[in-house]
């Protein structure tokens, strides 16, 4: 008599099966992509450990040990949600930034804006302007003096001028409007940038990690520009790159400002003056 021959059912590969393994991939991905470089990096690694510590308990028959972790199991959500609470925050605000249709809300002040940039950068005075795009800066416009104003470089300038009383703090534009200034922003805590970067920085980054703001930060000991988006953030910048960078972050394809207002903007007064004249 013959052997009755076991059957497998080969799973079929199909359309379904390959936009499911894309999509996993695409989910582990951005997973890591958020706790890259942060603390939760060295957590997550720990809960691993943790997890392989288990597998080996159980394995070599270790029941004191896989007893201990055990009971340890039903409290772990509540510990992965208050350790990752920043990380959960910022993954879920990151799924509105992107729109499905049409384009954002393009910035008519960036001339002005990258005066005052430019005339802060020459002087060597900090400066911190936060441009919201998608996700309202509500909260940290509250922390600050609200202002309500037309953006203008005049305006931005007399701000950040030192030893005034708003110049601390970060100015928060919201559609052409300044909205206030002196605001207090997160500052970021991601371990290998919290050690080379002062407070200024810090708070631009840690703006871009929570929402989907733009950051130009204007180093007060040196005088460079710095752009932040994202949670990343480009230094030493030139006035056509931070130009270029707020253009393409509020999806405005126009052209770029004309030659003469780009160089206007490292003249100093009294070139300005004699242009006038």
């Amino acid at each position: 008599m013959m052997p009755a021959l076991i059957s497998f059912e080969v799973p079929r590969f199909g359309l379904t099966a390959v936009l499911d393994i894309l999509a996993v991939a695409l989910v582990l991905y951005q997973l890591l992509q958020i706790v890259r470089g942060t603390r939760a990096a060295h957590i997550l690694a720990g809960v691993l450990t943790v997890a392989i510590i288990y597998q080996f308990a159980v394995q070599l028959g270790l029941e004191t040990l896989r007893s201990m972790l055990s009971s340890l199991a039903p409290y772990s959500a509540i510990a992965l949600i208050v350790l990752f609470q920043q990380e959960i925050r910022r993954a879920l605000g990151r799924l509105g930034r992107r729109r499905l249709l049409g384009g954002y809300h393009a910035l008519q002040s960036t001339e002005e804006i990258l005066l005052a940039i430019a005339s802060l950068s020459r002087d060597q005075y900090g400066g911190l302007i936060v441009l919201e795009r998608d996700a309202g800066l509500r909260t940290f416009v509250e922390s600050g003096v609200r202002l309500d104003a037309h953006v203008s470089r005049d305006l931005l300038l007399s701000i950040f001028m030192p030893g005034t009383a708003l110049h601390d703090g970060a100015v928060i534009i919201q559609k052409d409007r300044i909205s206030a200034a002196a605001c207090f922003l997160p500052l970021s805590v991601r371990p290998e940038i919290s050690s080379r970067l002062g407070t200024r920085h810090r708070a631009g980054l840690g703006i871009t990690e929570e929402s989907d703001a733009l950051a130009l930060i204007v180093s007060e000991e040196t005088g460079a520009i710095s752009v932040a988006s994202s949670g990343e953030m480009e230094f030493g910048v030139t006035i056509e790159r931070a130009e270029e960078r707020i253009r393409r972050h509020f999806g405005y394809k126009g052209a770029m400002a004309p030659a003469p207002t780009r160089v206007a903007m490292t003249e100093t007064p009294r070139e300005r003056e004699k242009v006038v004249r």
